[in-house]
Order: structure tokens, then C-alpha cells, then sequence
């Protein structure tokens, strides 16, 4: 029930904040495009598991999760796997969601493989969206 209760606050926020036009010209300019799919995630959630929901979709999505410690809405840009990119190991299978967002947080962009793909992807970090002075109420409804 947690990660229901969590994966439904990050369904809102995104919601808020792609209801926004300061919203979606922030991810617009992080690679977002209208129409593309937006998987929600828990912290602590198996990257496997997150990326087999990515997968659904057949190509290049956001993954957006609340931070455990912030509560800040965080995303990542994943691309579709492409077997052009050098190959890695597979994550481990008790690789969280979490761990993926502060890796690439860390290092830029990552390039990464789950055991679902036979080739590799990559994951860009997209900035924290903080909304500016004018948009008073929305920064409120996003701190609730």
C-alpha cells in the first residue's frame, strides 16, 4: 500500500507540473516531448521492474520518482536500447530505481542495461524544476 500511496502523489505532481507551461518548457528542454510516456517510481523500487514498465512503451521515456529524503520530483530521460551503445552488465537484480537517479546524478549520462534488453540504454538526469517567483501557488501546491 506505501508504494501505491507514493506512486500516486508523484502521478499528481507530475500532473501539476506538466499542467504548467513553466513545467513543460523546463523537461521540454531536457529532451520531453508531448505524448511521451512518464513512468512513475518508488525509491525503492527494483530497477528491472522500472524499466520493464519503460519497455512497455517501445521507446524513449521520462521516469519520475519523489526523492525519499527531499520529497523533490525527480526525473530521468531513458532511451530505448540501442545495440549501437558499448555493452554492460546487467544491473543487479537488487538495483533500485534510487540508485540509478543518483548514479546518473553523479556521472551525467549512463549508460546502463537491464536483464529484460539484449542491448544497452542510456539515462540523462533532468534537472529539479523550481518554479519561478510569479508562480507562487503552484510552488505551494507542489510542497504539500
Amino acid at each position: 500500500m506505501p508504494g501505491r500511496l507514493v506512486r500516486t502523489q508523484t502521478a499528481e505532481r507530475v500532473s501539476e507540473l506538466l499542467g504548467s507551461r513553466e513545467g513543460r518548457n523546463h523537461l521540454t528542454a531536457h529532451g520531453w516531448v508531448q505524448g511521451m510516456p512518464v513512468v512513475m517510481a518508488v525509491p525503492a523500487e527494483p530497477v528491472n521492474d522500472v524499466m520493464g514498465m519503460v519497455s512497455m512503451h517501445g521507446r524513449s521515456a521520462l521516469v519520475a520518482m519523489l526523492d525519499a529524503g527531499s520529497d523533490e520530483l525527480k526525473f530521468l530521460y531513458v532511451s530505448t536500447p540501442n545495440p549501437a551503445l558499448q555493452q554492460v552488465d546487467p544491473e543487479e537484480a537488487t538495483a533500485q530505481i534510487q540508485e540509478l537517479f543518483a548514479r546518473t546524478g553523479n556521472q551525467g549520462a549512463v549508460t546502463f542495461r537491464v536483464k529484460y534488453w539484449a542491448s544497452c540504454a542510456v539515462t540523462l538526469p533532468i534537472p529539479v524544476f523550481h518554479p519561478a517567483a510569479d508562480t507562487k501557488s503552484y510552488g505551494q501546491r507542489l510542497s504539500l
